[in-house]
């Protein structure tokens, strides 16, 4: 018996049709090529002969530029807040005191002070696709970074994914990752956290039997691909061979299984609990998460995405008067957290040969407020953002960029979504510039409008 239908809690597609149903059916058989095929088209065209690679961390809710990176300790105390600035490995770059060990390294990161052109409310749309939420967008939407990166270069080994998303939230809500857009389902990242986990394992059945179920679902199903003229079905038959590569190789799954990971390496990034949500929109504070990305290039994925903790700090007080919730009183506690993962990351990376070849990029949706709130808190301020890189044989130890006594302008060296964007293409061999991708209406599409080019700070 051929079952289709998951089960009413997986995680679904915008048809209704969910992540585990791809994967039951991926064990069944593959799809009108067969791997072979598939691996001598890929060789042919070059795809899959590169290493490079991106992890992107979104911090969720928009991160506070002024209390993290560009301080400003000669503002009056309604702006400056209490930290205070300390320097850093690199002369003349000085950061915020609750990340003292950001700054014993800050020769391996690059920050951006002057980011702009954010949107003014939440939405995680600008930080994966480059552009804004609202606009002339494409029918089916723009497709975010990882989803582009998977179209034009493919896999680098048929048991792993080129994009794997560790997001813990993306269901619903201005947090949402924007998913495929008018790339279609087949570029739909790799989601391994929940359920779909327990799809990566064959539990029991042999490899003959497996080979015998594809051959079956090929052959039930190859007229319903020979009429279909959505789309849908060249989704499916990517994810098939996708299924079939997870089923019949442990190298994702081992990626993904941190109790084989040394747990001194552990305790260097920190711990936390994934089931422990900031709020129903937010994302939890997980270090491990970063340790999971490292893991996952490790093995060969392409773009790997994550939501860490929640930044969205307008501040406020419990029923007892008490400022539980001000912004002051999280970010003592989440900078340090942060700050251990961050810099355990990139150590690792530069430890383990990963640092050329792995960049690195951590934002959110827009930068804070100058003046801090009634509430104690600092509210949605689009103007200018703040942006930390590493490694990606960028050039390190600078700060691009300055605002001005207040943090509240960009004043020099303004720095676009787009050029970011034009950077990582750049890294991944890509010319954002010159390379199109083709929407739903056969249009090509460019990867960055007005042919904007990397940031020359980073790549020379």
């Amino acid at each position: 018996m051929l079952t289709l239908l998951g089960r009413p809690d997986s995680e679904r597609f915008c048809d209704g049709m969910s992540r585990r149903d791809f994967l039951r059916i991926g064990a069944l058989g593959l799809g009108a090529l067969s791997l072979p095929e598939l691996l001598a088209a890929e060789a042919r065209a070059g795809i899959g002969s590169s290493k490079k690679s991106v992890i992107m961390i979104y911090l969720v809710g928009g991160p506070p530029h002024q209390d993290l990176f560009d301080l400003k300790p000669e503002a009056p105390s309604e702006i400056a807040g209490p930290w205070r600035p300390i320097a850093t490995n690199v002369p003349g770059v000085e950061i915020g005191e609750l990340l003292p060990r950001m700054a014993t390294m800050m020769d391996k990161f690059a920050v951006i002070r002057s980011l702009v052109g954010a949107q003014a409310e939440h939405d995680a749309t600008q930080c994966y696709t480059g552009r804004p939420p609202r606009g002339a967008v494409p029918a089916g939407g723009w497709p975010q970074f990882g989803s582009v990166v998977s179209k034009l270069q493919g896999a680098t080994h048929v048991a792993v994914p080129p994009y794997v998303s560790l997001c813990y939230t993306c269901t619903h809500g201005p947090y949402n990752e924007p998913g495929p857009g008018f790339l279609g389902m087949a570029q739909q990242p790799l989601r391994p956290l929940g359920g779909t986990r327990d799809d990566m394992v064959l539990n029991g059945v042999t490899l003959g039997r497996l080979n015998d179920r594809h051959r079956l679902l090929s052959s039930v199903d190859r007229f319903r691909r020979e009429a279909d003229r959505t789309g849908a079905m060249h989704g499916l038959d990517v994810f098939t061979e996708q299924a079939m590569g997870l089923l019949t190789s442990s190298r994702l799954a081992e990626a993904l299984d941190l109790s084989k990971e040394d747990p001194r390496t552990i305790a260097r990034y920190g711990t936390g609990d994934p089931k422990i949500m900031i709020d129903s929109n937010g994302a939890p504070r997980v270090p491990q998460s970063l340790l999971l990305a490292r893991r996952l290039i490790e093995a060969g994925v392409r773009v790997v995405t994550l939501n860490y903790s929640k930044w969205d700090w307008h501040g406020g007080f419990n029923a007892e008067g008490r400022a539980d919730n001000t912004i002051f009183v999280r970010e003592k506690e989440d900078f340090p957290i942060f700050d251990q993962a961050m810099t355990a990351l990139v150590e690792d990376l530069h430890a383990r040969g990963l640092a050329e070849d792995t960049a690195v990029i951590v934002w959110g949706e827009f930068g804070r407020t100058p003046v801090i709130s009634k509430q104690v808190g600092r509210d949605h301020w689009p103007r200018v953002a703040c942006a930390l890189l590493a490694g990606g044989g960028f050039t390190m130890g600078q700060a691009i960029g300055t605002t001005d006594k207040l943090a509240g302008e960009a004043t020099s060296r303004p720095v676009t979504f787009p050029e970011v964007f034009a950077t990582l293409y750049h890294h991944l061999g890509i010319d954002a510039a010159s390379t199109t991708i083709t929407d739903l209406n056969g249009r090509p599409q460019y990867l960055v409008d007005n042919n904007v080019r990397p940031i020359r700070e980073l790549v020379g």
